[in-house]
């Protein structure tokens, strides 16, 4: 067989492993390699070559090695809890920066367990255990079930297509990781677990600094807006996809559609009427990464503060762009519109503070074909009843209005914190879930593919965690657009445009994927999602503007 790798062809005579293959350069790379990409496919080390194909290396400094480090952290830690708290269930909960927050169910957490855990992981990581995936047919696994008596991995057989069922064994430990795992425990050195509310933080590195734990940053608000999330829809009991595919299935997900808008227009109103309280706010400022439902939460919250008898007012951040000779550019030269220095930020403080002080301004329009603004006789004045309302990557920076007093100012971030998990200890990345998103409004509104939203997704991302996530903690408010049931009705429409990529496009890697993520959902009916729900700005057919 013919192996490519890099500039090179690598002849191969029979069948054997990535690991094998590659010892030499696994062992001279810089940051440990835990996994591969062979034919746009991501696989461990342990993958067998039975084909011709190319092969990249994944190591620990890259965003995919940084998820397949902590789906195989999660993995140690089952391992580890099954010897320290026999029979005791944990759950995943959500993500927080560079960790995960786990739960054990009718168990208080103490020091002395974070203690025995912690070292139990690194006794497991220390002797570098093999992790071998296992193959079962149907039956075999339908008789591995019976007599095991568990549910680990048990999604897998719910789904008919599903001919081979899948575990991963180290010693006589055995769970299931929807998506690839390292092939041996000890390339995943650095880790910690903390005692954290009633549960427990597992801490890994981020893939800017693989070989360090970065310091502990304090996200008191984020969690307690996913907890409050969590909680209800325990209390709903549709928690996994099991749990929501029953609804489907029982024909009641209806009424749980309704219940998750309700809890969105609840929340909405709880903002607007903390917004009204204050009678020092004249700016609300609304900030979230991509796809996180902006412009409907807006105008959802417009509708509420008229509730209240506030009447808002927007202003877009986007024509205060500076003029195009001045943008910065980026390490590449090429022109960074997203670094706040690409705001006229003079200007727009002399504009905001006219505004508040009862004065009328003339509003540019910056013309981006030419990369300039307009003064086009747009103005406006604010009254005593109005807000201003602006949306925008840099809202929760206070440099972007740094000359407004911050008792009038009142800020929230928005994002979709997916609180919904594939099974007990595999949850649904909240990135992935704004991925599907914007894959389909792209494509509905946008013109693009799923490849070129793929492609350039990393880029989404850098941005975001530069200007946005580093301030969430600024926020008056943090709302999560997430709706428990939006990926069985995105899947409708995203599966068809993920079918479109081709196994040699690269791309190919992130949507098969995705389309192994989403096979296990029930399809909802598009037509169940009411008018005004957020995800409406995504599928269209809503009663807002966009």
């Amino acid at each position: 067989m013919k192996i490519r790798y890099k500039d090179k062809i690598i002849e191969v005579e029979e069948q054997i492993t990535i690991q094998d293959l590659f010892e030499e350069e696994i062992e001279k790379r810089k940051y440990p390699v835990i996994g591969a990409i062979f034919n746009n496919q991501y696989v461990n080390l342990s993958y067998v070559l039975k084909e011709e194909g190319e092969v990249k290396l994944i190591d620990i400094s890259s965003k995919e090695g940084t998820k397949i480090y902590r789906r195989t952290i999660i993995y140690i830690l089952g391992k580890a809890l099954e010897k320290v708290c026999p029979n005791r269930k944990m759950i995943v909960n959500y993500q927080l920066p560079n960790s995960m927050f786990c739960e054990i169910e009718e168990m208080k957490i103490t020091e002395e367990l974070i203690q025995e855990l912690n070292n139990e992981m690194h006794q497991i990581v220390k002797k570098d255990l093999e992790i071998k995936q296992v193959i079962m047919t149907r039956k075999e696994a339908e008789r591995f079930y019976q007599e095991n008596d568990i549910s680990k991995g048990r999604l897998q057989l719910d789904l008919q297509d599903n001919k081979e069922i899948f575990m991963y064994y180290c010693e006589n430990y055995y769970n299931y990781c929807y998506g690839t795992i390292a092939n041996r425990t000890g390339v995943t050195k650095i880790f910690e677990i903390i005692k954290y509310d009633d549960g427990f933080l597992v801490r890994y590195p981020s893939s800017s600094k693989p070989e360090q734990l970065p310091k502990l940053i304090q996200t008191k608000k984020l969690a307690w807006a996913l907890n409050e999330y969590d909680d209800i829809h325990k209390i709903l009991d549709v928690n996994t996809v099991y749990k929501l595919n029953k609804a489907v299935e029982e024909d009641t997900i209806q009424d749980i559609i309704m219940l998750d808008e309700a809890l969105h227009e609840k929340k909405i109103a709880n903002i607007a009427d903390e917004i009204a309280k204050s009678r020092n706010v004249k700016m609300v400022l609304i900030a979230g990464p991509s796809s996180s439902g902006k412009t409907t939460f807006a105008q959802r919250l417009g509708i509420q503060l008229r509730i209240n008898r506030i009447k808002p007012v927007t202003i877009s951040v986007d024509n205060y762009f500076v003029e195009r000779k001045n943008t910065p550019r980026d390490k590449n030269g090429n022109y960074d519109f997203e670094c706040i220095e690409a705001i006229d930020l003079n200007l727009f403080n002399d504009h905001l503070t006219r505004l508040l002080n009862g004065e009328e301004v003339e509003i540019p329009e910056f013309d981006f074909h030419v990369g300039t603004k307009r003064y086009n006789g747009k103005k406006l004045k604010l009254e005593s009843d109005q807000v201003l309302v602006i949306e925008g990557i840099h809202c929760l920076n206070d440099k972007l209005t740094s000359k407004i007093e911050k008792d009038q100012k009142y800020k929230i971030y928005i994002s979709a914190l997916t609180v919904l998990n594939m099974d007990r200890y595999n949850r649904i990345s909240t990135t992935d879930t704004r991925l599907v998103r914007r894959i389909v409004r792209d494509y509905q509104f946008r013109g693009y593919d799923a490849k070129h939203t793929i492609a350039t997704w990393h880029m989404v991302n850098n941005g975001e965690e530069k200007n946005i996530f580093p301030y969430q903690e600024e926020a008056n408010s943090i709302f999560n657009t997430s709706l428990i049931y939006e990926l069985g009705v995105l899947k409708g429409v995203v599966l068809p445009l993920l079918q479109e990529i081709k196994q040699e496009e690269p791309e190919y890697a992130e949507a098969k994927r995705l389309m192994d993520m989403l096979k296990y959902f029930e399809t909802i009916p598009a037509e169940y999602v009411p008018t005004n729900s957020l995800l409406k700005e995504f599928l269209g057919g809503g009663n807002f503007k966009y």
